[in-house]
């Protein structure tokens, strides 16, 4: 591929949106965003993905999506649903995110053959200094694993499990406090249910500035004589 935009499809989706393209690409070209995901869609109008959450999930609990089984007009709590936002991890059924991303932290990662590639693959862009978003503004029918089936039988679910285990052992913790899933939610069924007791204090990304990619670029270049003071005037 040599566009400066590149499109992860699955061949389970279904383009229902004639504009559903114009509008990851545009989210994709700002400077301080990751990969971009859609709004996906089960054939009977039910959400299938409106981003993921870490920490979810029945079986491994590495991630799951949330809010699945929505009605496809359901606007969502506080509008969850039908806002652009934030999210530690978006399917790469359909993924938006430029080239040089992609390049800069390795792809995906060819240890997860089938799951969670896409979820470690934003991972690395959050930990580069890039936002991951969702946009229910680009709209596509996502028949899910029909052409691979499910991965809970057989050998497909020992290779799950594998890949679950890799996850654990490379993200630890940070899988447990998804810094967009409020402590005071469960995580068991990715709906926002109280959950009993509360989780604990997830790192709340509105507490903790995170610098752009410029300006990780910016200081990363900074005399090393640099006083203190200038140094304080800086974070000031």
């Amino acid at each position: 591929a040599r566009g400066e935009v590149l499109m992860l499809l699955n061949n389970d989706t279904e383009v229902i949106d004639p504009d559903w393209m114009c509008e990851m690409v545009a989210q994709a070209l700002r400077p301080a965003i990751g990969a971009v995901g859609a709004k996906l869609l089960y054939p009977d109008d039910r959400v299938q993905h409106a981003g993921v959450l870490l920490g979810l999930g029945a079986v491994g609990n590495v991630a799951a999506h949330v809010y699945q089984l929505a009605a496809r007009c359901d606007p969502g709590a506080f509008g969850q649903l039908a806002m652009l936002r934030s999210a530690s991890a978006v399917t790469a059924a359909c993924l938006a995110v430029r080239r040089a991303l992609y390049l800069e932290v390795g792809g995906l990662d060819e240890n997860l053959k089938v799951a969670f590639n896409d979820v470690d693959f934003c991972l690395r862009l959050s930990e580069a200094g890039y936002r991951n978003v969702w946009t229910p503004f680009a709209v596509l029918y996502h028949r899910e694993s029909a052409s691979r089936g499910d991965d809970l039988s057989g050998e497909k679910a020992e290779r799950f499990k594998t890949e679950m285990d890799y996850m654990r052992r490379r993200w630890g913790t940070a899988l447990e406090s998804d810094p967009y899933w409020n402590p005071n939610l469960s995580l068991a069924t990715g709906q926002r249910d109280l959950a009993q007791p509360p989780r604990g204090d997830a790192a709340a990304p509105w507490r903790t500035p995170r610098r752009s990619p410029r300006e990780a670029s910016i200081a990363s270049i900074r005399p090393r004589g640099a006083s203190a003071a200038a140094a304080a005037v800086e974070r000031s």
